[in-house]
């Protein structure tokens, strides 16, 4: 009998993580957003990638277009292109567990979705010295799909898109399932470091000493509307940062 427990034991927690691997709303949370901008002359040249080992690290590698074929790229060509094709892969990478009840939970972190790949320098300085292309390109993206892949909402945390939160706060209105926008929000004021955010229990339960890339709180109304709350008092007090510029 003393053997049998721990065996039951370990069923219910692979019957529950393969629950949680199969759940739908796991695989909503990890569907990116294809970028249709020259779609096909990208997928093409990606095809004719030969991927070269990093020669200032052993453990990573790259997976990159030669620089000549990336320069003769559009703006929007190159947004494509970074949206599907991280350059960069390690084997030192978060690994995000399934768990049961997803769509329950606020996260603290987006899911991954690149795997054992994250953007290259040269793509992570795309995104930033595009910043106001980039998120224009994202908003009129989402409008027209009416969606937000989980490869967009990385791009916007990675610029601190907190300009975009009034746009974020009225998807999330309209896509109440799409709980990592909540998500989206804490990490924009996290990367701000908004004080009102830093000194809540939000915080502190989110990426205080337990801080991993599963951390999580209850999703409720009060949770979503104090988040929302924040989010919005967050970007007023930026505003005028905006007007300045």
């Amino acid at each position: 009998m003393k053997r049998i427990v721990p065996v039951l034991i370990l069923l219910v927690i692979i019957s529950a993580v393969g629950n949680a691997q199969q759940s739908p709303y796991r695989e909503f949370r990890s569907q990116i957003s294809i970028p249709p901008y020259g779609l096909s002359k990208i997928k093409a040249l990606i095809s004719k990638i030969k991927p070269q080992p990093d020669e200032d690290n052993s453990d990573m590698g790259i997976s990159r277009l030669l620089q000549k074929d990336y320069d003769a790229l559009s703006l929007r060509e190159r947004f494509t292109y970074t949206m599907i094709h991280p350059e960069m892969y390690a084997q030192n990478c978060a690994i995000f567990v399934p768990q049961t009840n997803e769509d329950q939970k606020i996260f603290g972190y987006l899911i991954s979705w690149m795997n054992e790949e994250t953007w290259s320098d040269r793509q992570l300085q795309f995104l930033t010295k595009n910043r106001d292309s980039v998120m224009a390109i994202i908003k009129e993206s989402v409008i027209r799909s009416k969606r937000m892949g989980v490869n967009y909402k990385d791009a916007l945390v990675e610029i601190n898109a907190w300009e975009m939160i009034p746009f974020l706060v009225s998807y999330y209105k309209e896509n109440k399932k799409d709980k990592d926008v909540l998500t989206m929000l804490m990490l924009l004021m996290k990367k701000g470091n908004y004080a009102d955010f830093i000194k809540s229990k939000s915080y502190k339960n989110l990426y205080g000493v337990a801080d991993n890339c599963e951390s999580s709180m209850a999703f409720n109304k009060a949770n979503e509307e104090l988040t929302l709350q924040r989010a919005q008092a967050y970007y007023h007090s930026k505003k005028p940062d905006a007007q300045k510029n």
